[in-house]
């Protein structure tokens, strides 16, 4: 590609050219970020010839991303991205907030964010030609590469910890994936599915360990991008005084951190194009069961801690998190901070956004229980525009969403029984 000369190593700065390295720094092991040739999309595009575009996908950002679009019929590939925005009116007053809307990445083909990264990573191995791609994961990034690869013919294998919610081991079973349940935690599928890879000659589409999982979680950022230009011009029609607030806070849930690494990188390729004058503010939401990241915030420090990690929001269950360098930066470059939460809290707030017609996920809730916490401190204030990410379907995980409901009465088929507990 030409808008896409080689990579830059997040620790040590090491640039490398295509070719000259695929996964990590070969000096320390640091994660590699793509890098764009800014000088010549520049030259290209402006933001307009990007907004304009009527693609209903990530593909809509093509000049932005290291990879060509993906040849052939349209598919769930081609269907990555493009989630909408709802605004919360009603939690947003329960908070004392003026503006509150929540992007819905449940509405992805195989219902989590991770379709972003796998679209892209599957679009790259077919341009390399590799005959396998393999993944670690929890459930979702294997179901999003399982889905992906089934709509082209790509062969995919998936470690997965046995513990594995099953309706993401079924999606993976169903797109016809090679999986192959570990008895351990989600870091020995990964350092067993990187080994594999050596091994084998597969290429490894892990999180925090192959670069272009990054470039496809980045397209979130260009989508909040846009969004947030129609968002203000909305807010002038109504009244040109509403142009003076704070920056928009986008809370993210995290696990391994590339996702919230990811829209950072969105939004740092923005801000090196000149297309948007300032850096939104992020914040990263942990279980206080899976801290190590948020931990290494707090202590203003860079070197990542494992923990034993142990919370209900298996999708953000990570004893060592493979990015946590980018994730601590993400936050503290935004003016942004690390906010934990109890599991109890976030079962809660799955509850809460059902009122509003979402479902999600345990690692989906988790990000709006860090906002509910950030009220309560003071993080953020009621005239701060939010934007909170749900990152994953309630459907993922049953099981922990019957834990935020009661159960339903069984009643014999009667009018009497219905009048008994109405």
């Amino acid at each position: 590609m030409k808008n896409f000369p080689g990579y830059k190593c997040s620790l040590c700065g090491t640039e490398y050219l295509q070719g000259q390295v695929t996964y990590t720094c070969p000096k320390d092991g640091g994660n590699l970020d793509v890098v764009l040739d800014y000088d010549v999309i520049r030259k290209k595009f402006q933001p307009e010839d990007i907004t304009s575009r009527t693609e209903p996908s990530l593909w809509k950002y093509l000049p932005l991303l290291p990879v060509d679009e993906p040849q052939g019929d349209s598919t769930p590939l081609h269907a990555a991205g493009w989630t909408p925005v709802f605004a919360l009116p009603r939690l947003a007053k329960s908070l004392n907030l003026k503006h509150l809307w929540l992007k819905d990445e449940s509405r992805n083909p195989t219902a989590s964010f991770k379709d972003r990264a796998s679209a892209v990573v599957v679009t790259r191995a077919r341009e390399i030609k590799a005959e396998v791609v393999v993944t670690a994961s929890t459930g979702n990034a294997g179901a999003a590469l399982a889905g992906m690869s089934a709509a082209v013919g790509q062969k995919a294998v998936i470690f997965a910890p046995k513990s594995a919610p099953q309706a993401k081991v079924a999606q993976l079973l169903i797109f016809g994936a090679k999986v192959i349940l570990v008895d351990g935690t989600y870091d020995d599928a990964f350092d067993l599915s990187v080994k594999a890879s050596n091994e084998f000659g597969w290429y490894c589409r892990n999180t925090g360990y192959n670069p272009f999982t990054l470039e496809g979680k980045k397209t979130a950022a260009f989508e909040i991008w846009e969004w947030w230009i129609e968002a203000h011009r909305d807010w002038h029609k109504q009244d040109s005084t509403l142009d003076d607030h704070p920056p928009l806070t986008i809370f993210v849930s995290v696990g391994d951190g590339n996702i919230i690494s990811g829209i950072h990188k969105g939004f740092k390729d923005l801000l090196t194009l000149g297309w948007i004058p300032n850096l939104p503010r992020i914040i990263g939401v942990q279980a206080e069961g899976s801290a190590a990241i948020a931990n290494a915030f707090h202590a203003n420090t860079e070197i990542i801690t494992p923990v034993s990690a142990m919370t209900i929001a298996d999708s953000i269950s990570v004893d060592l998190p493979r990015d946590g360098v980018r994730a601590v930066r993400a936050a503290r470059q935004t003016d942004g901070t690390y906010i934990t939460v109890t599991d109890d809290e976030i079962i809660k707030s799955i509850a809460e956004l059902g009122t509003m017609g979402v479902f999600p996920e345990p690692a989906g809730a988790a990000a709006y229980a860090g906002l509910v916490k950030a009220t309560s401190l003071g993080v953020v204030g009621s005239d701060h525009p939010i934007l909170v990410l749900n990152t994953g379907s309630g459907l993922k995980d049953v099981r922990a969403a019957m834990r935020a409901v009661h159960s339903a009465p069984i009643i014999e088929p009667t009018l009497d029984a219905v009048k008994r507990i109405i």
